[in-house]
């Protein structure tokens, strides 16, 4: 990987890791800007971190931009001899795949779509080579997610599915953006997944709706009371498909205050899941499920 920085104006940099996502660059990111936080540089106001880049934004009347890149070139260093080991949490989201309402919205919208006479799973499933819709919702709920970024709207998650590069699902965005996608929509563009935490225009493939709220600006939910965005970059996130009356159960959950996500606290090794992807999923979803 190499780094690349680049000024944008006079009042920030922009680091970017690599030119591909992937989980290495992802953790030297992490590193860095987690190491730009706690050294507390004299001038920085915000850090605004990406799948594989970041932003500074500095006051350069208080810090000369040359001396800023001359310090996140030392935290660099220092980023590439730190430890690959975080500890995170693993979360299970329960999703409705080819529900009623992402459906509606995606026939709404097919002349914007690569192959009008299907669905967004029937379009997935054929271009990943899967023999059917089941195989691929399978594919995509059997393997952990890796929570890489957390923005583009308040509180929507990107997420990057740990397995091997060439397991890896893949889907072209819509060739034109819908002006409509349900909230709580699951998503998938490019080699990232999402959750559409809020109802709004959207150019991602639709493959299904969970029930469970990942962003409340009243903080009237139970488990959002503390702060209003659920995910944080570093989350492993492990879809569960439910079925028409699986998510009814939820929402009404939800509505009564009784919903209570499944979490668990655990240890990720980037280096251990290099090593042995499976395993390393297998040990997650153990410490997930309690096995």
């Amino acid at each position: 990987m190499k780094t690349r920085y680049s000024f944008g104006g006079d009042e920030h940099i922009f680091v970017e890791v690599d030119e591909e996502m992937s989980l290495e660059a992802f953790f030297k990111s992490l590193s860095m800007t987690n190491a730009v936080r706690d050294s507390r540089i004299k001038g920085v106001t915000e850090i605004c971190p990406a799948n594989a880049s970041f932003q500074i934004k500095f006051d350069p009347d208080l810090i000369a931009p040359d001396d800023l890149l001359a310090e996140l070139k030392r935290l660099e260093s220092a980023a590439d001899g730190a430890s690959s080991t975080i500890r995170t949490r693993i979360i299970e989201i329960p999703v409705f795949y080819g529900d009623p309402w992402t459906h509606e919205t995606l026939m709404r919208f097919r002349e914007r779509h690569q192959d009008p006479n299907g669905t967004d799973l029937d379009y997935a499933a054929r271009i990943n080579d899967y023999a059917s819709v089941e195989a691929f919702v399978a594919a995509h709920s059997g393997s952990p997610w890796f929570v890489s970024m957390v923005g583009f709207v308040a509180g929507l998650p990107f997420m990057y599915q740990m397995v091997e590069r060439q397991k890896q699902i893949e889907v072209p965005k819509y060739l034109r953006p819908r002006t409509d996608t349900p909230k709580l929509t699951v998503g998938h563009g490019g080699c990232f997944g999402c959750i559409y935490s809020v109802r709004g225009a959207g150019g991602y493939q639709m493959f299904g709706i969970t029930p469970m709220p990942i962003y409340d600006p009243r903080q009237e939910i139970s488990y959002l009371r503390e702060f209003m965005i659920f995910f944080r970059p570093g989350d492993i996130v492990k879809f569960k498909p439910v079925d028409r009356a699986g998510y009814d159960t939820a929402v009404e959950e939800v509505d009564k205050g009784k919903f209570a996500p499944l979490i668990r606290d655990v240890t990720f090794s980037l280096a251990d899941f290099q090593a042995a992807p499976a395993a390393t999923n297998a040990q997650l979803l153990e410490v997930l499920y309690g096995a």
